[in-house]
C-alpha cells in the first residue's frame, strides 16, 4: 500500500482535479472566435462554452445568453454537458471516499477496510478522469476539425478555449490520484499489513489477551509450600497440650 505522504498527496490531486473540472464547466470559453473588422467599434470576440455564449466588444461591453434548448444543440455539445456532469459528481463522491481511505485519519474502520475504501475513492476518480478527457477529446476534435473545412468561412471559425485545456489538466489530476488509491490494496489476513491498524489502543488490547492466559495458567500450577520446622515444632506442641 502506498504511503500516508503519496495519499496525501493524491488525496490533494484529487481535489484540485474536482476545482478545475468544476471551472472548466462553467466557463464560457470552450471555443473562441476573433472576427476583428476595418472599424475598431465594430471588434468583436466570441466565445462559447456548454451553457451560455458569449460575446466581447473592444468597447467594453460583455454580454452572453444563455443557451436554453437542450434539443437544438449539436451532439458533442450535449454529450459535453453530461459527461462532465456525471465527471464532477463521481469525483466529488470519490472526494468523500478518500477521506475515509486515509491512512493518516482514525476514521474508516480497520487496515484493511481502509484499503478497501481507497481502492472504491480510486476506482471513482479513475471513471471521473475518462469522463472528464471523454468530451473535451471529442469537443477540441469538432472544432480543429470544422476549423480546417476551407468551406466554412472565416467569420464562422473557432479554435480551442481557455476552459477546454483546464479540462484536460483536470482529467489528469483525477487519473493520477485515481491510479495511487486504487494501489491501496490490502494485504493478506493475518499479514504483516494487519498490524498497521489505524486504532492506536488494539495492539494493546491483542497483547493484554495474550497475556490473560498465561497468568491464569500460573496460577492454577501454583506449588504449595513445604512445611517448615517451625510449623511442625508448633504442630507437636498442640498435639501435646
Amino acid at each position: 500500500m502506498p504511503s500516508s505522504t503519496m495519499q496525501m498527496f493524491a488525496f490533494i490531486l484529487a481535489v484540485l482535479g474536482v476545482v478545475s473540472a468544476t471551472v472548466a464547466t462553467l466557463l464560457p470559453n470552450w471555443k473562441v472566435s476573433a472576427d476583428v473588422g476595418s472599424n475598431i467599434m465594430t471588434a468583436i470576440s466570441q466565445m462559447q462554452g456548454l451553457w451560455m455564449d458569449c460575446t466581447w466588444y473592444s468597447t467594453g461591453v460583455f454580454s452572453c445568453s444563455l443557451k436554453y434548448s437542450v434539443l437544438a444543440l449539436p451532439a458533442y455539445l450535449q454529450t459535453a454537458r453530461t459527461t462532465m456532469v456525471l465527471s464532477c459528481m463521481m469525483a466529488t463522491m470519490g472526494l468523500c471516499l478518500a477521506a475515509l481511505g486515509l491512512k493518516c485519519t482514525r476514521w474508516g474502520g480497520s487496515y484493511r477496510s481502509k484499503g478497501h475504501t481507497a481502492i472504491s475513492a480510486g476506482a471513482c476518480f479513475l471513471i471521473a478522469g475518462v469522463l472528464c478527457l471523454v468530451p473535451a477529446s471529442w469537443f477540441t476534435n469538432e472544432v480543429i476539425t470544422t476549423f480546417m473545412d476551407s468551406k466554412v468561412p472565416k467569420s464562422s471559425k473557432y479554435e480551442p478555449g481557455a476552459a477546454v485545456y483546464v479540462a484536460f489538466v483536470s482529467a489528469g489530476f483525477l487519473l493520477a490520484a485515481g491510479v495511487i488509491f486504487c494501489l491501496s490494496c490490502p494485504g493478506r489476513r493475518g499479514g504483516p499489513l494487519d498490524s498497521g491498524s489505524s486504532h492506536p489502543d488494539k495492539p494493546k488490547q491483542q497483547k493484554l489477551r495474550q497475556e490473560q492466559p498465561t497468568r491464569d495458567q500460573q496460577k492454577q500450577h501454583v506449588p504449595s509450600l513445604p512445611r517448615t520446622p517451625a510449623r511442625r515444632v508448633m504442630g507437636a506442641c498442640t498435639q501435646s497440650s
